[in-house]
């Protein structure tokens, strides 16, 4: 299996899928999963005919899990190791809800000279948490509900996260009862470091000053009936605060599109690759 090591890292291992030929597109999940997130599209990508690499961050999926190492900077450090040691070129970035923060951090530390591209998928950009000047943020006392349930009773809490996540409920099955099944095998068996402090940096990094650091072309796609991150706080602020963007609404979409409205998804990322 195909893991990068973090020469500065003893043991440290960043595992990875690599497919196909061509331009590369970078996949980085969301949070509590991992690359596996990405099942829906990664097919579709390569028959576009391009190199479609997706990896599992710190502590999640098959990567090593670390005591520390979970802040913005030093999980897009681990994206440029990546890319570095591929020595991928003209990279494409896709970022899915927790991921969309290592692509505006990665053109804000590393520049988007080797950046083509990239796409904030149900993203948290620019901003998750209630404040003074976001008042449709997610309030202090939701998060601390969240951290505290992790700390506390994380395997459980991650249950109801995920029909969370897809809006599911008595009168509105959106997935399947194995597609929650699933997903809670993959959250619960990350490091419960990294879980907690994964959200804690979602939940607490303020990107609306780096948006202007997004140059390249974006896409920021976003449900209206995202009940994990609202698109008024996200979607709405980040079309707004990056210049070069196509923002596309899926309308009745949760936060968890990329498995409920997958088709629609994959046609609109298909259309995004392939014109000017």
């Amino acid at each position: 299996m195909p893991y990068t090591t973090k020469q500065n890292e003893k043991n440290y291992q960043l595992y990875y899928e690599d497919f196909g030929h061509g331009q590369p597109i970078i996949l980085i999940h969301g949070w509590p999963l991992s690359g596996k997130s990405w099942e829906a599209q990664v097919p579709v990508l390569l028959e576009l005919g391009y190199r479609v690499i997706s990896y599992d961050r710190r502590g999640f999926g098959k990567s090593s899990p670390t005591a520390d190492g979970y802040d913005y900077d030093r999980l897009t450090a681990d994206l440029h190791e990546l890319i570095t040691e591929l020595e991928l070129k003209n990279v494409i970035l896709f970022g899915f809800s927790m991921g969309g923060g290592e692509v505006v951090r990665y053109l804000t530390n590393y520049g988007s000279e080797n950046i083509d591209k990239v796409a904030l998928i149900s993203s948290i950009i620019p901003i998750v948490k209630q404040k003074e000047d976001n008042p449709n943020g997610v309030p202090q006392d939701d998060l601390n509900e969240i951290m505290e349930n992790l700390k506390k009773n994380r395997v459980t809490f991650l249950e109801t996260f995920h029909k969370n996540f897809y809006n599911y409920g008595l009168l509105s099955q959106t997935v399947s009862q194995a597609q929650l099944d699933y997903d809670w095998s993959i959250a619960s068996c990350a490091s419960p470091i990294a879980t907690i402090k994964c959200a804690e940096s979602w939940a607490n990094t303020d990107f609306r000053p780096e948006l202007s650091n997004v140059n390249v072309k974006t896409l920021i796609v976003h449900g209206d009936d995202d009940q994990i991150v609202p698109i008024d706080t996200a979607g709405r602020q980040a079309a707004e605060g990056i210049s070069n963007n196509e923002f596309v609404v899926i309308e009745g979409a949760p936060h968890g599109l990329n498995v409920t409205h997958a088709d629609q998804l994959n046609s609109i990322l298909a259309n995004f690759l392939t014109t000017n």
